[in-house]
């Protein structure tokens, strides 16, 4: 079956979800190896690109790879055939497999990395651990013939505008008249050319992130009947709903931190962590961040975290953490692993009418540490 989507278009969609914007400056996501032009039959979702991951690509006729670590992190200054990272860019260039790497910002993006590891824990009323920014919002104005209103809400917020908590589509009208004189060459909806025409429109008002605003216009141009369509776009002082790295958020109920270390293990599917603290120390705020977060356990204190969930904590910061009395479970860096099959579920549901589209996660094993 021949693909219809091509890389870019997927990418698309899940910039939207996890937009490089949020990303920190020293990180390198998006495009890693290949073309986003070239049309998409397989997709594949990886936590790593190593070779035994290209090799499963290569065997299973992968166009396009999805990893959430970047291939390329640290500057390369030169290509060696003979170096394993240079055996795998050959590779993937000599199969045409596209790499890209959503790293960073989709452990800060909403559903991203981040509230994956909390929600596997059921932590409630989650928040970020360490904010980074709020979301920008402007206010948009159009005006629109009250024959069209509703199909141009209904438009605006499918795109994704209206958004007020927890409540979407959020929007208000208010109705007068519209007056335009269509010019020589134009091809009204409504009314003659030379002839000034008056309409009852609505004034339709609606909130939007900053971010989302081109799609947000490109939906409202399509759904509205104008030739040309007179809207508005105001900044507002409203501060939008934060973002930022990492997790806290609260158990149903205190629970000793030795039976909450087993609940980890079954959450997080591994067969075995660290910890440190008393293992009877009883524990109900919790602080979570995937990937190497030693650097951030005063962060997790100062919010009141009971205990913080990381992964690649060294001695001294595993020392420092039992001095100011933060309980610390490392599952491991490899838990990031979660996200993977939320990646792939969607895709599946962001590109379902494209029935040509196969995407799957590798089964390849990237976790270098076995346990005795």
């Amino acid at each position: 079956m021949n693909a219809t989507m091509t890389a870019q278009q997927i990418i698309k969609r899940l910039e939207e979800w996890s937009p490089k914007t949020l990303a920190y400056d020293w990180d390198n996501v998006g495009l890693q190896v290949g073309s986003l032009n070239k049309p998409v039959r397989n997709v594949m979702v990886t936590l790593d690109v190593l070779e035994n991951v290209v090799d499963e690509a290569v065997e299973k006729n992968v166009d396009l790879i999805i990893a959430h670590h970047p291939l390329l992190f640290v500057k390369l200054h030169q290509i060696n055939f003979d170096t394993p990272k240079g055996r795998v860019v050959r590779k993937l260039i000599q199969h045409d497999i596209t790499v890209y790497a959503a790293h960073t910002n989709l452990d800060i993006a909403s559903g991203g990395v981040n509230d994956v590891m909390a929600d596997a824990l059921g932590l409630k009323d989650t928040r970020p651990l360490m904010e980074t920014g709020k979301e920008e919002l402007v206010k948009l104005v159009v005006f629109v013939p009250e024959t069209h209103a509703s199909n141009v809400q209904a438009a605006l917020g499918s795109a994704g505008a209206g958004h007020i908590g927890n409540y979407s589509h959020c929007s208000y009208q208010s109705k007068g008249h519209g007056a335009f004189l269509p010019l020589e060459g134009t091809d009204p909806y409504l009314g003659e050319s030379g002839k000034l025409e008056t309409v009852d429109e609505v004034r339709l008002e609606t909130i939007v992130e900053k971010r989302k605003l081109k799609d947000v216009l490109r939906s409202m141009e399509e759904a509205h009947p104008y030739e040309e369509v007179a809207y508005d776009i105001y900044p507002l002082l409203n501060e939008g709903a934060s973002y930022g790295l990492g997790r806290i958020g609260e158990l149903d109920a205190p629970e000793a931190l030795e039976l909450f270390a087993e609940k980890v293990k079954v959450a997080y599917e591994i067969p075995a962590l660290r910890v440190t603290g008393r293992m009877d120390k009883q524990v109900k705020k919790v602080a979570v961040l995937g990937g190497s977060g030693e650097k951030y356990i005063h962060a997790a204190k100062r919010m009141g975290a009971d205990v913080y969930i990381t992964g690649d904590m060294t001695l001294h910061a595993a020392q420092d953490a039992l001095e100011i009395g933060l309980a610390v479970i490392d599952p491991g860096h490899h838990v990031e692993k979660l996200i993977c099959p939320v990646i792939k579920d969607f895709l599946e549901q962001e590109c379902n009418k494209d029935e040509g589209m196969n995407i799957m996660v590798s089964e390849a094993v990237t976790e270098p540490f076995t346990f005795q």
